[in-house]
């Protein structure tokens, strides 16, 4: 018992009268948790503030991000990324015309408010993205939002599909021929190929909707409605 007690002194002696040794062994702390935090699943902050007008994008760190407040602004909005799937809020406050967008993606999206003020106008998107020539278009994106309390003129929420893309425009046709020598008439053209189909639009989401029983029904307005399908590509020229 004797030489652990001093073994335990002498160590604690060795650690006071180096202090290098300290300083040392504190930024190596600092480091593994900054680390730590960094590559945690989950990332956890006070509060969050769009200011007016302008527009802030999540950083996608993590998967699941949970916060004590957010509020976005007057005609501001808050872009959340395709990797972020899950999100708890104390107090989420919108502003009038404030825009919480959610970036398209496989995994389905939680949203969790433990308090909700919502400003007129305000909105929740979770919208496909329209497709293009070389991509098709993506649908919106599934969505489960949890309000156990809200104070809203409206309850809004855009979860349709992406748009189609346009069809291809159809080739020229050939040029006639040359006119002859003898009767001096030139051939005819030929006609122009027709444009393709446009591409279809991708699915509306399939939004899921938690909120007070006190809520009023005729105040929720969702719009899970498909993309609209591509135009026709125009036809090539005679």
């Amino acid at each position: 018992m004797r030489g652990a007690t001093g073994a335990k002194s002498s160590c604690s002696a060795f650690f006071i009268c180096n202090p290098s040794a300290v300083r040392l062994r504190g930024t190596l702390m600092r480091n593994l948790v900054l680390l730590a935090a960094l590559f945690s699943p989950l990332a956890m902050a006070q509060a969050i503030i769009v200011a007016p007008h302008s527009l802030m994008r999540l950083p996608g760190n993590s998967s699941v991000l949970q916060l004590d407040r957010l509020e976005v602004s007057d005609y501001g909005t808050l872009l959340i990324p395709a990797n972020i799937d899950d999100v708890k809020i104390g107090q989420l406050v919108l502003g009038h015309e404030a825009r919480i967008a959610i970036v398209p993606g496989v995994q389905a999206f939680n949203l969790v408010v433990a308090h909700g003020e919502f400003g007129t106008g305000s909105q929740i998107t979770a919208r496909g993205a329209p497709g293009t020539y070389e991509k098709p278009a993506l649908p919106g994106r599934n969505l489960t939002l949890r309000l156990q309390n809200l104070d809203a003129e409206e309850l809004s929420i855009d979860a349709r599909g992406g748009a189609g893309s346009p069809g291809y425009v159809g080739l020229d046709g050939g040029t006639g021929e040359a006119p002859g020598c003898t009767w001096g008439s030139a051939g005819r053209g030929h006609d122009g190929q027709n444009g393709s189909t446009g591409r279809d639009g991708a699915a509306g989401a399939q939004v899921r909707l938690e909120l007070p029983q006190s809520f009023p029904t005729d105040r929720i307005k969702v719009n899970v409605a498909g993309g609209a399908p591509g135009k026709g590509g125009e036809g090539g020229k005679a």
